[in-house]
Order: structure tokens, then sequence, then C-alpha cells
């Protein structure tokens, strides 16, 4: 069974989470629509070490999980604001 680390309820299996997509940050307010354009459809999919929403069901959290894509290895979870805590 695959399990996920919520930070707030701990160690889970995988069935209670639900992917959220990769954390980007979105451009200026005032960006070009080219730009805009650019966040909303191109991703970079190449495998490495991703910063990833996920959403945990039973607890409605929503938190960033580090995990390298290629090994599908998660290196830590935290809650938005903690991105410096380890």
């Amino acid at each position: 069974m695959k399990l996920l680390t919520c930070p707030v309820n701990g160690t889970r299996p995988l069935s209670e989470f639900t992917y959220g997509g990769e954390l980007r940050t979105p451009p200026a307010a005032d960006c070009s629509d080219k730009e805009w354009a650019d966040y909303v459809h191109n991703r970079h999919g190449a495998p490495g070490l991703k910063q990833e929403w996920w959403y945990h069901g039973p607890s409605g959290t929503w938190f960033i999980a580090e995990r390298n894509t290629l090994t599908d290895q998660v290196i830590r979870t935290y809650l938005k604001g903690q991105e410096g805590s380890k």
C-alpha cells in the first residue's frame, strides 16, 4: 500500500489524497496576455524534484509535497507558509 504523510494528520493511505498539480508562481497581475497564456497552458514536464499541491480529503487539508517524480520518492510534506522549516 502506498502511503503519504499529511502534515496535520500523519501518514495515511494514498487513497485519501488527491493530487492538485505542481506548485507554480503566477505572473504579476499586470502581465501580458502572452505571459498569462504561458502560465495557464504550459508546464515543465521533465522528471525531477517538484513541489506539488496535495489534498487530504478526510481532513480538508491542502499541503505541499516535495516529490521526485522520477523515483516517486516524497522528500517532505508541509503546509503553505512553512517552506523554510524542516
